[in-house]
Order: C-alpha cells, then sequence, then structure tokens
C-alpha cells in the first residue's frame, strides 16, 4: 500500500519491534499506542513482512472488526503483510484464514467437541492425568521446575485427549508445536514441523473415516466420510486446534508466575476456594498471552472506523489484550480484580475466529489451580523472581522453567 494513493491526513507508523518481555510485563509500546498514541485506531510496522498496518485497541473497536464480514482473513494469503514472526505466512485454504460460509462450515464439523459437554467429556480422565504429575512432582521432590513436571505436559496430554491423539504419540506432537511457534528454530524449521504433523493428521483422519467417536479426529474422519470436508481442509484444522491447545502451557506458567509472585494471592485463593473461577477469569483478562498481534485482517471494502478511513485492501490488526485493559469496559483495568463483574474479557477471541479452545483452556486453569494450591500448600518460588527465564523468539509467552518449592 503506497500513502500516496491516499488522500487523508494519516497517523505516524509506529514501529513496533515485539520483542519478547520477561515476566507478566505488559507491552510498552502496545501501552503507548494505547494510552498516547494519536487516536483509537493507529498504524504499526511489525519487525516482518512488508509495510504497515492498522491496529486498533479499544474494546468497541475490537469487536466490531473481528465481526464485520467487510475485515476478511482469507485475502492475505500470499500478501507480505507486516507481521510479528517470519514464518507467520498463510497458506491458502488455512482453517485459520478462511471467511464464511467455508469457515463456518469448517468449524462445525468439530464443534461438539468444544461445546461444554464436549469438553466436561474429558474431565475425569484430565483430572486423574493431573494427579499423576502432581504426585509425581512430590516424589521427586524440591526443588522442581513446575512447568517441565506439570504445567507443560498436563496441556499437552488434555489438547491430545481432546484431539484423539493416541498417548504415545504426544512427546512428538509437543516437539513440532514448539517448534512451530517459535521463530528461534528458523522458518525452515517450523515449515518442516507444520509439514510432519499434517502428514501425521492425514493419516490419523483418514483411518477414523466413517468414525462415530467424539473426540476430534474422529469427528474430522466422519466428516470427510461425509464428504462436508475435504481431507485437506480437515488436516489443516487438526493442525491449527492442536497448536492453539498447547498454547495453553504458556498461559498457565504465566498464571502461576503471576501467583507464586503474589503469594497474598495464592493464599486468598487457597482460603477462598469459591472464588477460584472469577480468580481464573480475572487472571486470563489480565495476563499478556502473547507477543505483539495474532494474525491479520484485509478490508474488503473502504470502511469508516472512529473517523478513520480505511481504505479497501489495508491491513488491520486487533490487539485483545488491550482491549482487556480498556478502561472503559473494565475499571482500574491494571488491577488483578478476583471480584470484577462483569468481566467481559476477550482473552480467546471474538467473533467467527475465536478460539474454539477457550472452554477447554478454562477447565485447565481450574484444574490446575485446583490440584497445586490444595495439593502442594506449601508451594512457592525456589528461585527470586527475577531469575525465572522466559521464552525468547516465540509467538506465545511464558515461563522457560518455574523452579519451585514447598
Amino acid at each position: 500500500m503506497s500513502e500516496e494513493t491516499i488522500a487523508e491526513t494519516l497517523p505516524p507508523v509506529r514501529d513496533w519491534p515485539a520483542a519478547g518481555l520477561p515476566g507478566a510485563d505488559f507491552d510498552p509500546v502496545l501501552r503507548e499506542l494505547m494510552d498516547e498514541g494519536p487516536g483509537p485506531v493507529t498504524r504499526v510496522k511489525l519487525r516482518n513482512g512488508e509495510g504497515w498496518a492498522w491496529l486498533v485497541t479499544r474494546y468497541d473497536d475490537v469487536r466490531t472488526v473481528t465481526e464485520d464480514p467487510r475485515f476478511g482473513r482469507e485475502a492475505v494469503v500470499n500478501r507480505q503483510v507486516t507481521r510479528p514472526a517470519p514464518h507467520f505466512d498463510p497458506a491458502r485454504g488455512a482453517a485459520g484464514f478462511l471467511d464464511p460460509p467455508d469457515h463456518t462450515r469448517l468449524r462445525r464439523s468439530v464443534a461438539a467437541a468444544f461445546t461444554t459437554r464436549g469438553v466436561e467429556r474429558v474431565r475425569e480422565r484430565s483430572v486423574r492425568m493431573l494427579a499423576e504429575l502432581v504426585e509425581e512432582m512430590l516424589q521427586d521432590g524440591p526443588p522442581v521446575d513446575l512447568t517441565e513436571a506439570v504445567l507443560g505436559p498436563f496441556p499437552v496430554a488434555v489438547i491430545c485427549e481432546l484431539m484423539g491423539v493416541p498417548a504415545a504419540d504426544r512427546q512428538g506432537m509437543h516437539t513440532w508445536t514448539r517448534q512451530i511457534l517459535s521463530s528461534s528454530h528458523g522458518a525452515e524449521a517450523g515449515e518442516r514441523a507444520r509439514r510432519e504433523m499434517s502428514a501425521y493428521f492425514s493419516d490419523l483422519i483418514a483411518l477414523r473415516e466413517g468414525s462415530t467417536g467424539e473426540d476430534v479426529a474422529s469427528l474430522l474422519g466422519a466428516a470427510v466420510g461425509r464428504e462436508e470436508v475435504t481431507l485437506d481442509e480437515a488436516v489443516g484444522l487438526a493442525v491449527l486446534l492442536q497448536i492453539g491447545g498447547e498454547a495453553v502451557t504458556g498461559t498457565s506458567g504465566r498464571l502461576f508466575y503471576v501467583l507464586l509472585t503474589r503469594p497474598e494471592l495464592a493464599e486468598r485463593l487457597r482460603a477462598e476456594p469459591d472464588i477460584r473461577p472469577r480468580a481464573v477469569d480475572e487472571l486470563l483478562r489480565w495476563i499478556p498471552h502473547r507477543n505483539a498481534v495474532g494474525p491479520s485482517r484485509i478490508a474488503m471494502e473502504d470502511v469508516e472506523l472512529q473517523g478513520v478511513r480505511i481504505r479497501k485492501g489495508d491491513a488491520i490488526y486487533v490487539s485483545y489484550q488491550a482491549a482487556n485493559r480498556d478502561p472503559d469496559v473494565f475499571p482500574d483495568p491494571d488491577a488483578i480484580d478476583v471480584g470484577r463483574t462483569p468481566n467481559p474479557r476477550l482473552s480467546f477471541g471474538f467473533g467467527p475466529h475465536h478460539c474454539p479452545g477457550g472452554l477447554p483452556a478454562r477447565l485447565e486453569s481450574e484444574l490446575l489451580v485446583d490440584a497445586l494450591l490444595d495439593g502442594v500448600p506449601g508451594l512457592r518460588l525456589a528461585v527470586p523472581a527475577e531469575d525465572v527465564p522466559f521464552r525468547k523468539g516465540t509467538l506465545i509467552r511464558g515461563p522457560e522453567a518455574l523452579l519451585v518449592t514447598w
């Protein structure tokens, strides 16, 4: 896009390097754009890709862009849009870059697995798997890396249970996901991991064709058998869901980093178990879960937003993290208020492309809080908070290790 072709006065382009941040620090560039920018609709240039893109940060504007069909995902394919990672380059037909009605048709094929009933189907098994992990950790004795012992393997086990991935294949899934999400391995390694994961799901879904199972692979196999989706579409969606499910590893790591660096909050949740569900909701709102932004959209026609004209063909990003700190929606937004109500957080997105894994992610967070606060009463950091290492070169934020004792 060229500024010479646009007659209106445009806000300046803000360079956004989106470097990895430690702890639960809020991105200072995003904070500046929210608080001191030229207005609610700004322009940014990320560290990869080409050109600039619009960015919206206000809660109502984020909801508008994410549910308005005038902003589409599919048009991003094969365009060098400015983006946060070198390998964040969508392929044609990728599930996350389809627009309705194809996107609606594809999501419908697995919707049953992500309803309340579908998620409750794996609750009992999840509780048992988590209890086993905590028991093994206690037997090993402190100090223990909580990420390696519990916070990493548990979300992997749950998403694989939902997906229908056999236990023997789960470590391989975890390895592929880490390579796909991290830019530190290089674009080639990430693409190779994606191809290998795709080949795995292609075989698994083909084996489940005609299945009556309730896991995702079975649902996709049945949909392929009914010719409601193609095998390529089913594989693309399975890869997206698997990767998204493992992102909870970072979320749970940051959640417990916050609890362990705020012992008064952890003690309150131990003493008042009834408030834990609301506390989890509030922590999911407050914790910055990713570096920079997710996938972009493209304006399919000229759209006016907050007095700014978004031209047809312009790229636009939304920030759910910024929306979750909008003071017009969340009074005192930078405070952790476990009694906050209402709490209409956008932690799992909004509109047709909202994350289908929101319910299982919330279930995992609640189970982890119960298991670790009740099962390990003296749980605390074994190192100073500033010495906790955080992942570098990855889209999803989280501690590399969380050394604890009790």
